[in-house]
């Protein structure tokens, strides 16, 4: 009876379309692991895949269907048109979901490796940082000298905060959707700890540098004014000797 083979048709599409809504859309999903992520990604792209490949399917059980509508008696018609009305509308639903679904989880791997590359840059500047201040650490000589060490401490400091608001954001949307939220935090723990440290241990420097910036100067300043006041004394005790002026009768210059 060809009501009972298109009723069965109907019947074995509906299944598929259950089971994959049961496999792909009702369970929930929990992504602990970047791997977990990434296989679920896969999966759901072949699910999607083999979603469109059954579009054939469903045409072909339309085409059927109409075709014995088209000579079966009216009484046959209302039921059988119904199934069929409904599994049109299942079958465009499941795959407007896992569309959907897939879109919304490629987007999450690509938040989450955008994450990645954003920690990664500013992992490379904190580590420039720590170079940095392990350079000025003892650092030896004059006024000149430290203060360029200064001006290249404060260029690298001056950093903008752009990478870190990213960074900041990216986690908050992945961990809102309870994705990979224990390692982002555990990740951004780390890189907000070291942050601040580096940051205090920075301005700290800063501070002893310029510090020894004026102690330099005031030193180069005493060193100035002693080299001035003996080359007056020097001045003045050559033209005492031109002179052949007795020491006893300029004892402060003598002495």
């Amino acid at each position: 009876d060809k009501t009972v083979s298109l009723r069965k048709d109907l019947s074995e599409m509906h299944e598929w379309i259950t089971q994959a809504e049961e496999e792909y859309l009702e369970r929930d999903f929990e992504y602990k692991t970047p791997d977990e992520l990434q296989k679920a990604v896969e999966e759901l792209k072949r699910a999607k895949e083999e979603a469109m490949q059954k579009e054939v399917k469903v045409k072909l059980i339309t085409d059927s269907v109409n075709n014995f509508l088209a000579k079966a008696p009216p009484a046959a018609h209302e039921a059988l048109k119904k199934e069929l009305d409904v599994l049109i509308t299942n079958y465009q639903r499941l795959c407007s979901r896992l569309n959907g679904k897939c879109k919304t989880l490629e987007e999450v791997w690509a938040c989450w490796h955008e994450l990645l590359s954003y920690l990664d840059a500013e992992n490379k500047w904190l580590n420039e940082i720590e170079l940095k201040l392990k350079a000025t650490e003892n650092i030896q000589g004059g006024a000149e000298e430290i203060s360029e060490s200064l001006d290249s401490l404060e260029r690298l400091m001056r950093h903008p905060e752009d990478n870190r608001n990213q960074i900041r954001e990216l986690a908050q949307t992945l961990t809102d959707g309870g994705i990979l939220d224990e390692l982002i935090n555990e990740k951004l723990e780390k890189f907000n700890t070291q942050w601040e440290e580096l940051q205090q241990k920075a301005v700290r420097r800063q501070k002893s540098l310029e510090q020894s910036i004026q102690s330099a100067q005031e030193t180069d300043k005493t060193l100035r004014l002693i080299q001035e006041s003996l080359a007056v004394i020097d001045k003045q005790l050559t033209a005492y000797i031109a002179d052949r002026v007795d020491a006893a009768r300029v004892p402060q210059e003598a002495q």
